[in-house]
């Protein structure tokens, strides 16, 4: 298991640029392997959850090619996905066991989706609900359909579903399997989720319309394969702002991170909180947008987290919570209840990560609240959660003195490099083996 020594009480100063957006990369390979002709992704994260991806591709029959620079995707077009002769591992990636059973749904083939432990724990009803009003059978244990999951697809019907929850994931597994209907397939919910499906789905030659919380598909979509270039994300990227604005005397700019407004609650809560943190001039970059962010160290203010803000920075509300650690009073993050069904029920875990450095946190049913406090070095365990180990890892730069943070290889799954870009910085972090 490997452990991360943490020195705080360095500043930070730079420049530092984190890799592609997870989110898109998935995206961008599921769709180019059923466009037709090729797809060249620039940009793709090369971490394990998104590499998970290329290999399910391969195991159904794509033509994947991987030379470091960029990612080629030889499109099936309706020539279709076979039968992979065993289980398809999703790794950690939630994303893509939800995005491929949709994919694998518009197709005569069964496939079964399987992953580690944690995806093991994580409920897949929410997709297979509508998956099974479109006409797939869908099976996985128990009522919840938890993973392994088995698809069997083909001869779909359009569905107009209303998910009873804001999900980017639930939207994006439903449009792919609606890619092979013929007519519209259309998905309403609470409040707006990401867009970044739409946006692609567009860019590869399919018709997508919106009304208020309503998008739709016109299936059968004839993609054509296309250059996608994925910008910096700003998930990876929000850890570095907040330890820009928490350690004592640190700037820094963080270079190219997509800003697509579906994504950025995160900047919102940020510019609630008073955190001193400037955008650059915007470019666009294929459909997404892309700006330069600065941190610096600043005041900070409690604020209420909730309602639609929540979905547009649910992966960053574990190192929000750190934020809210250094701010002139209680923070209340609601509305929340997604965060019980990730990698971890990062609820729980959060508060364990804050409780460990000192700080006082109340646990309510879909959140919790965060008293500001002085914070001290710890030892952690992140639970396996990639998101939960690198808010750790930036707890403890922000204090002074040794923290240890344990089980930190999970940080691969979505950002390599991590560790390098803090060192690059100015941070004092050092690996280890327990």
């Amino acid at each position: 298991m490997k452990t991360l020594i943490v020195r705080g009480g360095r500043p930070l100063r730079g420049c530092v640029s984190v890799p592609g957006d997870k989110s898109i990369s998935h995206r961008a390979a599921l769709l180019g392997a059923v466009a037709e002709g090729v797809t060249r992704i620039t940009g793709f994260l090369r971490g394990e959850d998104c590499l998970a991806t290329l290999e399910a591709l391969r195991a159904l029959g794509v033509a994947v090619d991987d030379n470091g620079h960029e990612v080629v995707i030889h499109g099936i077009d309706e020539e279709g996905l076979s039968t992979p002769r065993g289980p398809l591992c999703v790794g950690n990636s939630g994303t893509l066991l939800r995005l491929l059973a949709g994919l694998v749904a518009g197709y005569p083939v069964e496939a079964t989706l399987d992953g580690d432990a944690s995806i093991r724990r994580r409920p897949m009803d929410r997709i297979a609900i509508p998956l099974r009003s479109m006409g797939a059978r869908v099976s996985g244990a128990g009522d919840r359909c938890l993973p392994p999951v088995t698809v069997r697809g083909g001869d779909l019907r359009p569905i107009s579903y209303t998910s009873p929850v804001a999900s980017a994931q639930v939207k994006s597994c439903v449009f792919f399997a609606g890619l092979r209907c013929h007519g519209v397939t259309s998905v309403t919910e609470p409040r707006p989720s990401r867009d970044h499906t739409e946006r692609m789905l567009e860019g590869f030659g399919a018709v997508v319309e919106r009304n208020g919380l309503t998008v739709s598909v016109l299936g059968p979509g004839k993609l054509q394969g296309r250059a996608v270039r994925v910008p910096g994300d700003i998930s990876s990227a929000a850890f570095y702002l907040v330890a820009g604005t928490v350690v004592s005397g640190s700037s820094i700019t963080v270079q190219a991170v997509g800003v697509n407004p579906t994504r950025t609650g995160f900047l919102d809560i940020l510019a609630e909180m008073g955190a001193p943190v400037r955008q650059g001039p915007i470019a666009q970059e294929d459909a997404e947008p892309v700006a330069d962010l600065q941190s610096e160290e600043g005041a900070l203010r409690g604020v209420r987290i909730g309602g639609d803000l929540v979905p547009r920075a649910i992966d960053e509300l574990p190192v929000a919570a750190l934020a809210a650690c250094f701010a002139d009073g209680p923070t209340r993050i609601q509305d929340a209840a997604e965060l019980r069904v990730k990698e971890s029920d990062r609820i729980a875990s959060t508060a364990r990560l804050l409780a460990s450095f000192g700080v006082r946190v109340e646990v309510e049913d879909d959140g919790l609240v965060v008293y500001p406090g002085r914070l001290g070095p710890a030892m952690v365990d992140s639970g396996g959660d990639h998101r939960i180990a690198m808010t750790g890892v930036i707890a403890g730069l922000a204090v002074s003195g040794e923290s240890r943070i344990r089980d930190t290889a999970c940080i691969a799954t979505s950002f390599p490099g991590f560790v390098e870009g803090l060192c690059s910085l100015g941070a004092d972090v050092e690996e280890a083996d327990d």
